[in-house]
């Protein structure tokens, strides 16, 4: 084993509700191997080195020069939003998850805390425009334009701003929207809209691993929350969810997903992050069980009529990868076999002894229902037996012309992926 035992970290749950279950797998028993420190070194892009797609697609830089590009969203009119963001824990007091943001390539810098403007407006997968369209926000991630508005999740509240086709600046005070628990551990907030854009989704994680900071902490906390556009009717949507980030909607469904990272320091692997789907009022286990019903042994008195009801997820992404980035493809420009599939950006691990994660999964559907993993995009990870990799995916996204965006928010880098002409 390297790098020795890791220090006790992280969090624990609001409430929730459940339906059936799905099948058994079989797991590892908890402390199967030690638990371990096992931080990756980025080496950067160099020598026109870049990630690896299967044959039939090319990769190129869209864009660089940013500092840590966690998420993006695309404008209607084909503008790209990058969220610039960091935690803002210096690195000698973070532990556990949160190095596992932009810090854990040890970029120490304080969250630029705002969002950058690119336009590629002659379509050559450059953009020639770059501004910054709003500054000094609070940890932005989660960002959706509703009508003429502008929606954005900072780490504390979400808040809107006005919002006309073409703007490259906006100087308008935030209306705040509703607070958001803020803070430590896992502090992005992931934000989405439904079909009619009638309802925000907002994705929030636990402020801890297993609930050690006690229940109060974790007020609103490890859950996906529903609310109306002005905040109104804020509730759980769903629970027992540790750290749900990237969040979109099945297409042709109205079946919510999420990728979400599970809890740390079970060992090698345990436990399995995953991709879920998300039923109204169901509980997903944390922090009482993982995967069902299995029941994490560092919680004490765990709630058997919780665990009980625990859903087991839909898709085993591997434990430890860090699985943040998630959207299903709409375009059309992708071979056929990728149409309706779900693309999911690994950041990759720190809790394991090998590093796992640090690539971009694709997961296939047929008729709503997901396929085995296969690896889309690779070429992360430069040595194994020394913990070095290039960078680590983020935030996946897809341009109007259906070409894949992904973030690196370590070499502070925007990838772009299309399908060979």
């Amino acid at each position: 084993m390297k790098k020795g035992l890791f220090l006790a970290i992280t969090g624990l749950l609001s409430c929730g509700y459940a339906v059936a279950q799905k099948g058994d797998k079989k797991l590892p028993e908890p402390y199967a191997t030690k638990s371990v420190q096992n931080f990756s070194k980025s080496l950067g892009w160099k020598d026109g080195n870049m990630p690896k797609a299967p044959a039939g697609f090319k990769v190129s830089k869209y864009a660089d020069g940013f500092q840590n590009p966690r998420w993006m969203y695309v404008l209607p009119n084909g503008d790209v939003l990058v969220a610039e963001s960091n935690s803002n824990m210096s690195f000698v007091k973070q532990v556990g998850a949160e190095i596992i943001g932009a810090a854990a390539s040890h970029d120490t810098k304080k969250s630029a805390d705002r969002i950058t403007l690119l336009r590629d407006s002659d379509k050559d997968g450059i953009p020639e425009t770059r501004t910054y369209i709003l500054e000094n926000l609070n940890q932005p991630f989660g960002m959706v334009l509703i009508g003429d508005w502008l929606y954005v999740a900072n780490t504390d509240a979400v808040v809107k701003f006005p919002y006309k086709k073409g703007d490259t600046k906006i100087t308008a005070a935030p209306v705040k929207i509703a607070d958001l628990n803020p803070g430590k551990r896992h502090w992005t907030k992931s934000l989405v809209t439904n079909g009619d854009k009638s309802k925000l989704y907002v994705g929030v994680g636990s402020a801890s691993n297993v609930g050690e900071q006690g229940l109060e902490a974790e007020l609103m906390r490890a859950c996906i929350l529903e609310m109306n556009l002005d905040g109104s009717k804020l509730r759980v949507y769903a629970s027992g969810l540790r750290n749900p980030v990237g969040m979109d909607w099945a297409p042709g469904t109205k079946t919510l997903w999420t990728a979400v990272n599970e809890r740390d320091e079970l060992g090698d692997d345990l436990v399995p992050d995953y991709l879920t789907s998300v039923k109204d009022g169901g509980f997903y286990g944390w922090p009482y069980s993982y995967w069902g019903q299995n029941i994490d042994p560092r919680v004490k008195e765990p709630k058997l009529d919780l665990v009980k009801k625990a859903i087991v997820p839909d898709v085993d992404l591997g434990s430890h990868t860090a699985s943040l980035g998630l959207e299903f493809y709409r375009g059309k420009s992708f071979p056929a076999k990728y149409h309706g599939g779900a693309f999911v950006a690994q950041h990759g691990s720190w809790n394991r002894s090998t590093l796992s994660g640090y690539k971009v999964l694709f997961v296939p559907f047929k008729n709503g229902k997901p396929g085995k993993p296969e690896d889309f995009l690779t070429g992360f990870v430069a040595d194994l037996e020394k913990d070095e990799v290039y960078g680590r995916p983020t935030g996946v996204t897809f341009l109007p012309d259906g070409s894949m965006l992904l973030t690196d928010d370590v070499e502070n880098t925007i990838w772009r992926v299309s399908a060979s002409k």
